[in-house]
């Protein structure tokens, strides 16, 4: 059994890859995938979210503001509204990212800090997204006390000592389908060096499809091949992969149920 730790269900093409949700989450069972975190990123987005996954008790939510959709000062009574959900064990996707928007910095460490204080309110963890912002990310985390609600590195491409720090706080680290290209041989080192009781697997769909599926749009049934590639640089089988993530899963989010 796998668990996709990140997916953005509502971004999924549903006019011609998939029929519908049930359509996507029968693919994934096929794949032996049968839990998901359907990941928020906007507060605007939350609704629409929340009512498509309704009903489906497989299928857990988180909710914030993700740091490359800037926008007016956050609504932090909003969050706290929506985040107070008993279907949301997250907070986030938040996060810094200093390599595709540094012109709103000012805005995306506001936002950041204002979503933590909300996660250790309601006592949830964290979907962190953090590019070419290591030490500003690592820093902000210790200075508002986010060990004490922990979270998750998701999609994780930076360094060991990154994953080190954050690990030191609480955190997991998430392993997408970037593991698996061609150029992530550094990556792949660090995932080989990060203790099997902190990893997550991921899809992010429908971004980054996993080898074999370049090209693609991704999806959650993918999960099972970023797992298989996470298990051959760990030198386990897929099972003793899948269970280990699946309890690191469901240790994490205290929220979600099996």
């Amino acid at each position: 059994m796998l668990v996709d730790s990140h997916c953005h269900l509502d971004r999924l093409d549903y006019d011609a890859r998939h029929k519908d949700l049930t359509d996507v989450i029968n693919k994934a069972q096929a794949q032996g995938v049968n839990y998901f975190l359907s990941v928020c990123v906007t507060l605007e987005d939350y609704p629409s979210m929340a009512q498509l996954i309704s009903g489906h008790k497989n299928i857990f939510s988180t909710c914030g503001v993700h740091p490359l959709y800037p926008g007016d000062e956050l609504d932090e009574a909003l969050l706290l509204e929506y985040a107070s959900a008993n279907n949301v064990v997250a907070i986030g996707e938040t996060g810094l990212d200093f390599f595709y928007s540094p012109e709103t910095k000012e805005w995306q460490i506001d936002t950041f800090r204002k979503q933590i204080r909300v996660a250790i309110k309601l006592n949830k963890p964290l979907i962190i997204h953090t590019r070419d912002a290591r030490q500003e990310t690592l820093s902000i985390l210790k200075e508002e006390g986010a060990e004490k609600v922990g979270g998750v590195l998701h999609c994780f491409t930076e360094s060991l000592a990154m994953a080190e720090e954050a690990m030191k706080m609480g955190f997991y680290i998430s392993v997408s389908g970037i593991a698996t290209f061609k150029n992530a041989t550094e990556l792949q080192e660090v995932i080989r060096a990060i203790p099997l009781n902190r990893l997550l697997v991921e899809t992010d769909s429908p971004y980054l499809a996993p080898v074999p599926h370049r090209g693609k749009q991704n999806e959650p049934a993918f999960t099972r091949d970023v797992a298989k590639f996470v298990a051959n640089l760990k030198h386990v089988s897929l099972e003793e992969l899948a269970k280990i993530t699946t309890q690191n899963f469901f240790s994490l989010f205290k929220g979600a149920y099996k």
